[in-house]
């Protein structure tokens, strides 16, 4: 028998398992009585891993090792999990997708090529059909799992771009006309990277003024897509936005499908975080546009609660997501099964090699159920209103915005002479001192020159109480 440093004997993985199960069920229990943050710095971290030492030479006890792993998790994190996080739009994990992650990690599928991973393949299949339905998108698109946000929508963005250029961008490249993109000024700023990737140039991203609402002005877009036409670009994508990172503001998301289908546009949503709410029976009603759109980007790690990371990227017509990714290596030659093929998602997107991350999500989905995310999200949205509705009666708070399940506001002393860029200074501080505080994590937004504290509630174990 090979004797291999790496592996542990059926005893050891019980134990260390048993033990490690144990500490993650306290941990979670203790979460509300935890500082949401650490007050650290980045040389007391790195004393504490003894980060100058070298690689030591023999190895370590691994019970021992995973021990300190789960203390060092434990006391110097940031936990997205605890009930006060509102910082960024990242959700409590669901225990179960923890579990999940362990399983996945322990079979070790490669889910690249079907013959490689074949039930995580069809699982994979099933919880994209599962995430179209849910957010009203058809379910016969194409998509696939990726690492978030950023890479949903780049994924959707890239077939748009294959697919609206008008010749064979993978053989000639993109120089041939230039291409342009259409997105609000509040757009995430994945749309800069994108056309930097692309090699369309970052004068490619035109950003549309919004109105008073933060949502996208639809005249200055047709008027931009027109100045545009003129001066012989080829208006390519229009990105509406289904809930703005800073505020959750929504674009006239049905005016675009309209105008991008009049005008032979390919029309994206970045639905990464409030796509999920379209699930509601009050749903804001723009939302229910994103049956028309041509892609949609969901980010499961948001508002389905799923561990990190889990980005879903929907194209409407899979063969266009097969024209821009695939690719026939030899070493992946596979004839099995010609009479029923399927899937193989190295040729839906960039990746070859592809964890498992649908499991995660399609076991969360499989214990919650389409009633209990619509439950959980109208329970993030109302408390958002809640604490809206408290600052605005707070004599020294001043409450901005609220949209989705996010709500702005400011601190203004009972002094406050009109010096805005003091207030913004005032603001920037307080933020630092209650993120470094522990008792709550906000993050910011800056809306117009107004610097805000942002509170985003993505979180199934916040109350009231923890309000």
């Amino acid at each position: 028998m090979r004797d291999s440093p790496v592996e542990l004997s059926p005893a050891q993985f019980r134990s260390i398992g048993h033990d490690l199960v144990d500490r993650i069920a306290d941990f979670l229990t203790s979460l509300p009585a935890r500082p949401v943050a650490p007050d650290t710095t980045p040389h007391e971290l790195r004393a504490k891993l003894r980060t100058d030492d070298r690689l030591p030479d023999a190895g370590a006890d691994p019970a021992a090792i995973v021990r300190e792993a789960a203390e060092l998790m434990f006391d110097n994190s940031t936990f997205n999990g605890h009930p006060r996080f509102f910082g960024y739009i990242t959700s409590s994990a669901s225990p179960i997708g923890a579990l999940a992650d362990l399983l996945a990690a322990s079979v070790n599928s490669n889910c690249g090529l079907w013959v490689a991973s074949p039930m995580a393949a069809e699982i994979e299949r099933q919880c994209i059909r599962w995430i179209a339905e849910l957010i009203g998108y058809s379910p016969d698109c194409g998509g696939l799992l990726v690492s978030g946000g950023n890479m949903a929508n780049m994924v959707c963005f890239i077939a748009a771009i294959r697919a609206q250029a008008g010749w064979n961008v993978r053989a000639d490249g993109v120089a041939r006309r230039r291409l342009a993109a259409y997105a609000s000024s509040e757009v995430h700023n994945w749309l800069h990277k994108a056309v930097d990737i692309c090699g369309l140039g970052l004068d490619a991203a035109r950003a549309i003024p919004v109105d008073a609402s933060l949502s996208m002005d639809l005249d200055a877009l047709k008027k931009q897509i027109a100045e545009d036409r003129a001066a012989g670009w080829q208006p390519a994508v229009v990105i509406g936005t289904g809930g703005s990172v800073s505020t959750g503001a929504i674009d006239p998301l049905p005016e675009l499908a309209a105008l991008c289908a009049a005008e032979s546009i390919w029309f994206h949503v970045d639905g990464a975080y409030g796509a999920p709410a379209a699930v509601l029976d009050d749903a804001p009603a723009a939302l229910h546009a994103i049956a028309m759109a041509d892609s949609v980007a969901v980010d499961p790690h948001k508002w389905l609660y799923a561990p990190l990371e889990a980005g879903c990227a929907l194209v409407r017509r899979p063969d266009v997501l097969r024209d821009a990714f695939s690719f026939h290596p030899p070493y992946y030659h596979s004839d099995a099964h010609a009479d029923d093929p399927p899937i193989n998602f190295h040729e839906w997107g960039p990746q070859n090699s592809r964890s498992f991350r649908a499991l995660k999500v399609w076991l969360t989905m499989r214990q919650v159920g389409r009633a209990g995310h619509a439950r959980m999200i109208d329970d993030d949205i109302a408390l958002s209103r809640e604490m809206y509705r408290r600052a605005a009666e707070h004599a020294e708070l001043e409450a901005l915005t609220q949209s989705l399940s996010i709500t702005t506001f400011r601190y203004v002393p009972p002094d406050f002479d009109g010096n805005e860029e003091y207030l913004n200074q005032l603001n920037t501080e307080l933020l630092a001192r209650l993120q470094r505080g522990g008792r709550v994590f906000l993050s910011n937004a800056v809306l117009g020159t107004r610097f805000a504290l942002r509170a985003c509630i993505v979180n199934f174990r916040t109350t009231k109480v923890g309000v």
